[in-house]
């Protein structure tokens, strides 16, 4: 209901500034992008971008990814892309280590569109979701790493009201979700006594409801600790943190407390919004898959 009142908000009224209008339609432009990723990353190497941002260490070049096969995609997205590269390689490696090839989207998959809907911004995100349905041809399974983006690409049926973009719903799959069928294909290891505190992406928890997946990919190697206020927001809520600070940090306070009452020395979220979120305010936190992927790279 907020995001259809949102597009009549946005289509109707100014709603959406043109400045917010031209922030969104970045994202949906690489080389944009990647342009002013590289600025960020220059700003940062002289220490001008303030750690409250809870940026990751943007590269100045990015190496690009390298397919190895077919058997699945693995989408890719617009900020993941150009500043969390590291995590979908990582995420690659894991999935490569069940003995399936990964491949990527071409440019047309440049984004979701999950921030426009949210935004109300409809008409842009359904260019967007027609434009990165071409970008996945065949059958193959279509993973997607960010909690957010796969819950957009799940919905392409219901916001698109078609067949085609239906059927490319039903081929999509969040990575932990892929993962959890196909756990006694993935190295057998010790497991560590290791305890990882894991905060639930609203967007894999309510919206995907696979948000139990992840619990058990990061049971096959260490213990996953479940938070006290589960189900309950980080308060990145896409834009939203960047829109209401004020709000968004109260919100983050409380996970915070929730987050050190689990008594655990990593954090674990399936989801970049939370991620960044959650660093600004100097929480240790990664991508469950980078756990996992470190894990196998200091017992491999």
């Amino acid at each position: 209901m907020m995001e259809t009142t949102r597009e009549a908000l946005a289509t109707q009224t100014s709603y959406q500034p043109w400045w917010r209008r031209l922030g969104y339609r970045t994202l949906s432009r690489p080389t944009v992008l990647a342009f002013i990723s590289r600025i960020l990353s220059l700003l940062q190497r002289i220490k001008v971008v303030p750690k409250k941002f809870g940026l990751p260490q943007i590269p100045i070049i990015q190496r690009r990814l390298s397919a190895s096969g077919t058997d699945v995609w693995l989408f890719t997205g617009c900020i993941m892309d150009a500043w969390m590269r590291d995590t979908h390689r990582a995420v690659q490696r894991v999935v490569e280590a069940t003995g399936a090839g990964v491949q990527f989207p071409n440019k047309a998959a440049a984004c979701c569109g999950a921030l426009h809907v949210h935004a109300g911004l409809g008409d842009d995100a359904r260019v967007l979701a027609e434009r990165t349905m071409t970008a996945f041809p065949g059958d193959a399974p279509i993973l997607v790493d960010s909690a957010g983006c796969g819950a957009q690409l799940k919905e392409y049926g219901h916001l698109l009201g078609t067949e085609l973009a239906e059927t490319f719903s039903g081929r999509v799959f969040d990575v932990h979700e892929w993962l959890a069928e196909r756990l006694d294909d993935l190295p057998e290891m010790e497991k560590s006594s290791e305890r990882v505190a894991v905060q639930d992406p609203c967007h894999l928890r309510h919206v995907q409801k696979s948000h139990q997946a992840v619990h058990q990919v990061l049971a096959r190697y260490l213990e996953p600790v479940g938070l006290d206020d589960e189900g309950l927001c980080c308060g990145a809520g896409g834009a939203y943190s960047a829109f209401h600070q004020e709000t968004a940090s109260q919100v983050r306070d409380r996970k915070i407390a929730s987050i050190r009452r689990a008594g655990t020395s990593e954090v674990a979220s399936a989801n970049p919004g939370c991620l960044l979120h959650l660093r600004s305010a100097g929480v240790e936190i990664r991508h469950p898959l980078e756990i996992i992927d470190s894990i196998m790279t200091k017992d491999g």
